[in-house]
C-alpha cells in the first residue's frame, strides 16, 4: 500500500447520511456489521445541523470491511451511503478558507450608484 492508499485500519468514513439520522441510529444500523466502537455525526458549526456525513469505528478491520460490503451503495432512510476506510487527517487535500467559496472577490458593495 503506498502513502496515496493510506488507511484507519477500522475507521470509516460515511457519506450519504440522512439529515434526520442520530447517532445512536448509525451505530444501530452499523452493528449489523459486527462491533460498534463508535459512531458520530459531523454538525455544522454555525447551525448545528447534520452535515451528512460521519465516522464509525468498527471493532476490526475484518468487521470495518463487512460495514463497507454491508452499506457501500445501500439505502438509508431515501439516501445512498458511501462507506469508506477513513483516511488520516494529512492524506486530504487542503481546504479551501472561507467556506462559502470566500476569499477577496466577492460581496455586498457599499452602494456608490
Amino acid at each position: 500500500m503506498d502513502s496515496n492508499e493510506s488507511v484507519q485500519g477500522n475507521k470509516l468514513y460515511v457519506g450519504g447520511i440522512p439529515y434526520r439520522s442520530t447517532e445512536d441510529e448509525l451505530k444501530t444500523a452499523f452493528s449489523e456489521a459486527g462491533s460498534v466502537v463508535s459512531a458520530s455525526i459531523i454538525s455544522d458549526r454555525m447551525t448545528g445541523r447534520s452535515r451528512g456525513f460521519g465516522f464509525v469505528e468498527m471493532s476490526s478491520e475484518t468487521e470495518a470491511q463487512a460495514a463497507i460490503d454491508r452499506w457501500d451503495g445501500k439505502d438509508m432512510d431515501g439516501r445512498t451511503l458511501s462507506v469508506s476506510f477513513a483516511r488520516p487527517q494529512g492524506d486530504r487535500p487542503p481546504r479551501r478558507e472561507g467556506g462559502f467559496g470566500g476569499g477577496d472577490r466577492g460581496g455586498f458593495s457599499g452602494g456608490g450608484y
